[in-house]
C-alpha cells in the first residue's frame, strides 16, 4: 500500500517499521548466503563421493569380466552397475560440471547447472519456443528477400540473422548437455556443419558465382507430437528425400554435362546427412522402446 504520510510523527513509525523490517532482510539474507556455502560444499561433497564410486565401479567391472572367464555367475552385479551408472548420471545432472569447449570458448568457467527440475523444464520449453518462433522468423524474412524486397541490406541482415540463430541454437543446445539433455552428438555435429556449409556458399554467392541458398531448419515443439510413431513417419520421409537427393546426384554426376565436382560433393553430403540422421534416429528409438520393456518388465 502507497505510503501517504500526514505528519511527522507518521513518518517516523513508517521510518521504525522500515528499520524492523531491515533487520529481518538482513537476517534472511545472511541465512541465504549459509545455505548456498553449504549447497556448495554438498556439490563438492557429492561430486568427490559419485568420482569415487565411478572409479570402484569401473575396477569392480574389470574384476568381474575376469571372473565370468573363470565361469562365475555374475551377471546380476553386472546389470546393477549398468543401472547404478544411470543413477549416477541423473545425479550429475543437478551438479556442477566442467563446461565444455564450445561453452568454455563463450562463456568462460560459469556454471550453467539449473539446480531444480522445474527450471531445467523451463528452459528447455524456451528453447524450444525460441526455435519455433525464430525459424518462422525466418522463413518469412527469406520469402521476403526472394519474392518482394530485393536490397543488399536487407539480404545482409537476413544472414546476420542466420548466423545469430545458429551461434544461439549451440550455445542454449550446449546449456542443455550440461543440464542433463540426451541430445546426441550427430545432431549438434550438424548444426556446425550447417553452419560451415552456410558460410562456404555465402563466400561463393558473395562472388557472384551461386544464386540465393535454400535454408531449412527445424522449430517444432515437443508438445506438437506427442506420439513417437507418428513423429517417425515425419522424420523418416525427410531422411529418404535426403537419401533421394543424394542418389540422384551421383546419377547425375555420371553425365557428360554435369562434370563439375560440386556435383559430386553435393550428393555425398546428402548421403553423409541420410546415414547419420537415419542411424542416430534408429538408435534412438531402439533404446526407447528397450527403456520402456524393461519398464514394463519392473
Amino acid at each position: 500500500m502507497l505510503f501517504t504520510p500526514s505528519s511527522v510523527d507518521d513518518c517516523l513509525q513508517e521510518w521504525a517499521d522500515l528499520e524492523t523490517d531491515f533487520q529481518q532482510v538482513q537476517e534472511t539474507h545472511r541465512l541465504y548466503r549459509q545455505k548456498l556455502e553449504e549447497v556448495a560444499k554438498l556439490q563438492d561433497s557429492c561430486s568427490t563421493a559419485i568420482t569415487r564410486q565411478r572409479k570402484k565401479l569401473k575396477e569392480l567391472s574389470v574384476a568381474l569380466e575376469e571372473c565370468r572367464q573363470s565361469g562365475s555367475a555374475l551377471s546380476g552385479i553386472q546389470e546393477n552397475i549398468k543401472e547404478r551408472y544411470n543413477v549416477f548420471y541423473e545425479m550429475d545432472s543437478f551438479l556442477p560440471k566442467k563446461n565444455g569447449l564450445y561453452l568454455s570458448l563463450v562463456l568462460g568457467n560459469v556454471n550453467v547447472t539449473l539446480l531444480n527440475k522445474q527450471s531445467k523444464f523451463a528452459y528447455k520449453d524456451e528453447y524450444e519456443k525460441f526455435k519455433l518462433y525464430v525459424t518462422v522468423l525466418l522463413m518469412v524474412f527469406s520469402f521476403t528477400c526472394r519474392t518482394v524486397v530485393n536490397y543488399r541490406v536487407v539480404d545482409a541482415l537476413f544472414n546476420f540473422l542466420l548466423v545469430w540463430y545458429y551461434c544461439t541454437l549451440t550455445i542454449r543446445e550446449s546449456v542443455l548437455i550440461c543440464n542433463g539433455s540426451r541430445i546426441k552428438g550427430w545432431w549438434v555435429f550438424q548444426h556446425y556443419q550447417t553452419h560451415a556449409l552456410f558460410g562456404c556458399l555465402y563466400r561463393l554467392r558473395a562472388l557472384g558465382e551461386r544464386h540465393n541458398m535454400d535454408i531449412t531448419v527445424e522449430g517444432f515443439q515437443s508438445w506438437m507430437w506427442r506420439g513417437l510413431t507418428f513423429l517417425l513417419v515425419f522424420l523418416l520421409f525427410g531422411h529418404f528425400f535426403q537419401l533421394y537427393n543424394g542418389v540422384t546426384l551421383f546419377r547425375m554426376a555420371q553425365l557428360p554435362e554435369w562434370k563439375e565436382w560440386q556435383v559430386l560433393m553435393c550428393g555425398s553430403t546428402f548421403l553423409v546427412l541420410f546415414m547419420g540422421n537415419f542411424s542416430t534416429t534408429l538408435g534412438v528409438v531402439y533404446h526407447k522402446y528397450k527403456y520402456q520393456d524393461k519398464t514394463k518388465q519392473l
